[in-house]
């Protein structure tokens, strides 16, 4: 019997060999048998007796015969002779029900970001008769088709965004109520969160927040020199000074949830480290998220490859901060780390790259609906609308073609199951196509996924308990 490696990638970590499986994404951490037989076929496929042999003085026959079952059962090594079955795209076996509606309540901003993917060079058009504020009719339609698509789904969770959401505030208040309404009516919980700029936060909106307990993510770049380079108002002054002292506000009194941080990277903002620790220990925010921008390469703001090899470099840092903070039991705020360990954790191998068309949907402020709230108002990528339902063959066509199984360019990939060829959204601002795969931060992917497997070995070894978290 001929034996050859498996799809796996192979690192170390707490002074330990371990393999994380590409088709299964399970990590294993390797015993010294384990090790060997895979040293071995790493120079090419091998017979098993062979394989035995080599490894007589080292190890007793038996125990290198019972390893290669359970590396075989584990698809870390194949069998030379049997087929390898090629990929085959399928849809969705059954529907998902909607467990996450993104309202977009306005397509204004009171911000004029340079690199808005709103209202920059790179935002998809959408027609001049769409309205830039969604009414009550159409919220309260778009709560009542949140309900119907969730299905036997107990809960389920509604998302503000824009635009800047708050200047559209009384029908946030109005959706929030009407959906705990429904919710009530149907036995579901509706949990409510948002993303705002916080240039409009005031007294009775933070109230508001407190009282219903909605979740909220603030928009900034770092301190007053990082955030006021592109996030700017029409007249081209910087936003700092005039959110510190509403976040600080919120910061203090909205206490119900953790509140949150989402940083834009572009080409000249990319000191990571600097930005966490002010976002974080200055200002006190639970977590700090990072985004590369989203826009072509030619645009001045675009990160380069340099400019991901410093990327990476601070985001590495942070990790492993994240890992030492999280070793001595402490929290550390690092969301990119801690989203990836949670996806490890639960073995997740993904046919596509997040929930957009499937669990999650975007509505237009005209009530139309679309894969997620970036393609909002784009009627290229329309899947229906709330008063008339989604178009269900459409949906299914969509995610056929956007399966990672038709994405050749990852087929090779060994971390393919944890990105499944990046945001729809990047791609066809970078491309003009969502079909495409972003080979413009592969290596980049790969590397900081390198780096979370990592750090979830550790943790697995020296701290377990800190994994059970991401159970629920």
């Amino acid at each position: 019997m001929m034996l050859a490696r498996g799809d796996y990638h192979s690192f170390s970590a707490d002074g330990a060999p371990h393999v994380y499986l590409v088709p299964s994404a399970a990590v294993f951490r390797l015993d010294a048998t384990s090790a060997a037989v895979l040293e071995v076929l790493q120079e090419g496929d091998v017979d098993a007796t062979v394989m035995t042999e080599r490894l007589a003085d080292r190890f007793p026959r038996l125990l290198v015969e019972e390893t290669v079952d359970e590396l075989l059962a584990a698809q870390a090594i194949r069998k030379v002779a049997a087929p390898v079955i090629a990929p085959r795209a399928e849809g969705p076996r059954k529907r998902i029900p909607l467990t996450t509606l993104v309202m977009n309540v306005t397509s204004k901003c009171n911000l004029s970001c340079k690199y808005c993917y709103e209202y920059g060079e790179d935002r998809i058009s959408e027609p001049a008769t769409k309205p830039r504020f969604m009414s009550e009719e159409t919220a309260r339609q778009s709560v009542d088709f949140m309900m119907s698509e969730s299905g036997s789904s107990p809960s389920v969770h509604l998302t503000f965004f824009g635009g800047e959401t708050l200047l559209n505030f009384k029908v946030l208040q109005y959706a929030l109520s009407y959906a705990r309404q429904r919710g009530a009516e149907l036995g579901k919980s509706v949990d409510a969160s948002l993303t705002t700029n916080a240039t409009l936060l005031r007294d009775d909106i933070i109230d508001w927040m407190v009282d219903e307990n909605v979740g909220v993510t603030v928009s900034m770049d770092g301190d007053r020199e990082q955030q006021d380079k592109l996030r700017v108002f029409a007249n081209g002054k910087g936003s700092y000074d005039v959110i510190i002292p509403r976040v600080k506000e919120l910061l203090r009194r909205h206490t119900r949830r953790p509140i949150g941080a989402r940083v834009t990277l572009t080409r000249d903002n990319l000191e990571v480290t600097d930005i966490y620790r002010h976002l974080k220990e200055e200002l006190g925010f639970w977590e700090v998220g990072f985004a590369p921008v989203t826009t072509k390469w030619q645009r001045d703001y675009a990160i380069a490859d340099d400019g991901f090899e410093y990327m990476l470099g601070g985001f590495n840092a942070l990790a492993a901060d994240y890992l030492q903070t999280s070793l001595a039991g402490r929290h550390h705020g690092f969301s990119n780390v801690r989203d990836t360990l949670e996806e490890i954790h639960r073995g997740v191998a993904k046919a596509y790259p997040c929930g957009a068309g499937l669990g999650l949907l975007g509505v237009a402020t005209d009530g139309d609906v679309a894969l997620c709230h970036r393609f909002a108002g784009s009627d290229t990528h329309k899947l229906g609308s709330v008063t008339k339902g989604i178009d269900h063959e459409l949906q299914n066509d969509y995610l056929r073609k956007h399966h990672i199984d038709n994405k050749t360019d990852c087929h090779t990939c060994w971390a393919r199951s944890l990105c499944a060829g990046g945001c729809y959204h990047e791609a066809h601002t970078r491309y003009g196509s969502t079909e495409q795969p972003n080979l413009h931060y592969c290596d980049w992917i790969r590397r900081w996924s390198a780096t979370c497997l990592e750090v979830y070995a550790t943790l697995a070894a020296r701290r377990p308990e800190f994994l059970r978290q991401f159970d629920s």
